[in-house]
């Protein structure tokens, strides 16, 4: 059956952030993700952690100047210090708060870059994976890489689910992953059910996320249908987690029935 952590950078937004692991664990997550922990002390969210009983489960390197619009800089050549210290500090704060996944984002390019210009974003991306992948292993952590799409993150460097499965075997790292969004997935290339029976069995999806198509609220609300895509997921005996990153179209734990759900009709076919 698979396991859903809540991501609290998107969910319980009615609550200030410390708040809202006990959210999540009074409606029953057992798991949470976010985007950046780096504005509080890693010793306090271990607390929150422990305090609620929760494990987390993902969250993001550093992404270079997210408030001026960067969205990561591991594809971008001339910044690879910043990105490795990234790391380190992701790796340090991983380490307090026992989880074992770290995404590290790619970053934007610019859209009339040339094919030399493509080339050198590629090389500089898998130069930073490979050197990434091994400072993780040593502290048994995965490094995750997301096809993003376009439409909500212009210029976004990765894109589709091949391009990223290519960069994986080609840097060979068993501890590098990809990270699947459904959501990005189904806007950019769609084919959902074969994309996931072609890669959950490779190995080399280490996490998955959901969101409601086309407007990223509750995963119910569009044109996915979660309960097939869910039974694929159990049929296919994907062991990660599933991170609700999506925007609740009003209160957090009021918009939580399709879980209530999915949990029951799981129940009920036990």
């Amino acid at each position: 059956m698979p396991r859903f952590a809540a991501n609290l950078s998107m969910m319980y937004t009615e609550h200030a952030f410390p708040d809202r692991f006990a959210a999540a664990s009074a409606d029953g997550f057992d798991a949470v993700e976010y985007l950046f922990p780096y504005a509080y002390d890693a010793a306090g969210l271990r607390g929150r952690l422990d305090e609620n009983g929760l494990r987390q489960v993902l969250f993001n390197a550093p992404p270079g100047a997210w408030d001026s619009g960067e969205r990561g800089t591991a594809a971008l050549p001339g910044r690879e210090a910043e990105t490795r210290a990234g790391v380190e500090r992701a790796l340090e704060y991983a380490a307090t708060l026992g989880c074992p996944r770290v995404h590290v984002m790619a970053g934007l390019v610019r859209q009339d870059a040339t094919p030399a210009q493509l080339a050198e974003h590629r090389d500089t991306y898998l130069a930073n994976l490979a050197w990434a992948a091994e400072r993780a292993a040593a502290a048994g952590v995965d490094i995750l890489i997301e096809p993003i799409n376009r439409r909500d993150m212009p210029g976004y460097f990765l894109n589709r689910q091949t391009e990223a499965h290519t960069a994986v075997q080609e840097v060979g790292a068993p501890n590098l992953k990809v990270q699947l969004d459904l959501y990005h997935c189904q806007i950019v290339e769609g084919d959902l059910t074969t994309t996931l029976r072609r890669d959950v069995p490779t190995g080399r999806v280490g996490h998955m996320q959901i969101a409601g198509v086309p407007d990223r609220n509750e995963p119910d609300r569009g044109e996915l249908d979660i309960r097939h895509l869910f039974g694929v997921v159990d049929e296919l005996g994907f062991d990660g987690w599933i991170g609700c990153e999506y925007r609740p179209r009003a209160g957090t734990s009021e918009g939580l029935g399709w879980l209530d759900d999915y949990r029951n009709h799981r129940g009920e076919d036990a």
